[in-house]
């Protein structure tokens, strides 16, 4: 069975830096797919670039918060309702921006991993027939590729392009999402900042793109993930 690959860049809209990053990623390097972030201002011309670029999928990376760990505790930087509400207003200003549906359905630091927002987001993939990210089981989900621990101490030869490679060799057969976050931080305030530079540049390194021909892995977006011949109607985006 074919290995595909499908590489998803979090957080497109969140601010020109990011924005950046993302381009870069998919222009020179391994990026097939992005999530936006409606909420903010750099969201418009994300959309834009996204409805000039057909072969970039562009899904909804649903934003109800952000949490930072310090002094042994998780604290919020900002949160928002967690409601099937606040998912159809993102929904809706996904549309308004991209004159079209998501191709998937994510979320910003994995809330809709735990309920209520599982069960709402299943849902919501259901209506529109797109893939959940580790809910859909045609598609796969790889985190490795991330320069923090789960309590925000630094991992950066987690995001080396000796680790992608070494990431890449290990994918396993059928469909696989690789999640990542490539950007310039000059105008973000975030937890993950200079981490993003670092993605960058792994992303497109020419040792990446020789490693996926090597290793016979396909490139896709969540436009066409899968032959659809394997693929059922009800889960085609």
């Amino acid at each position: 069975m074919t290995r595909i690959l499908i590489v998803n860049a979090d957080d497109f809209g969140r601010s020109d830096g990011v924005n950046r990053g993302v381009i870069q990623a998919h222009e020179e390097g391994i990026v097939t797919s992005a999530s936006l972030m409606v909420r903010y201002p750099a969201a418009a011309n994300a959309a834009d670039y996204g409805r000039r670029r057909p072969q970039l999928s562009l899904g909804l990376h649903v934003d109800l918060g952000e949490w930072l760990y310090e002094n042994d505790r998780w604290t919020a930087v900002y949160e928002l309702e967690r409601s099937e509400d606040e998912v159809d207003r993102q929904l809706h200003a996904f549309r308004s921006l991209v004159d079209r549906d998501p191709t998937h359905l994510d979320s910003h630091q994995h809330v809709h991993r735990e309920e209520p927002m599982r069960s709402i987001m299943l849902r919501k993939a259901r209506q529109l027939g797109i893939p959940l990210r580790t809910f859909t089981p045609l598609v796969q989900y790889c985190g490795l590729f991330y320069g923090q621990t789960g309590t925000g101490e630094p991992l950066n030869d987690a995001i080396s392009a000796e680790a992608l490679v070494t990431i890449l060799r290990g994918l396993p057969e059928g469909v696989t999402e690789l999640g990542c976050h490539p950007g310039y931080a000059d105008d973000l305030k975030s937890q993950y900042a200079a981490e993003r530079e670092r993605e960058v540049e792994a992303l497109c390194d020419p040792k990446v793109k020789a490693t996926l021909a090597m290793e016979a892995i396909e490139l896709r977006s969540f436009h066409d993930p899968w032959p659809a011949s394997e693929c059922p109607a009800s889960q085609r985006s």
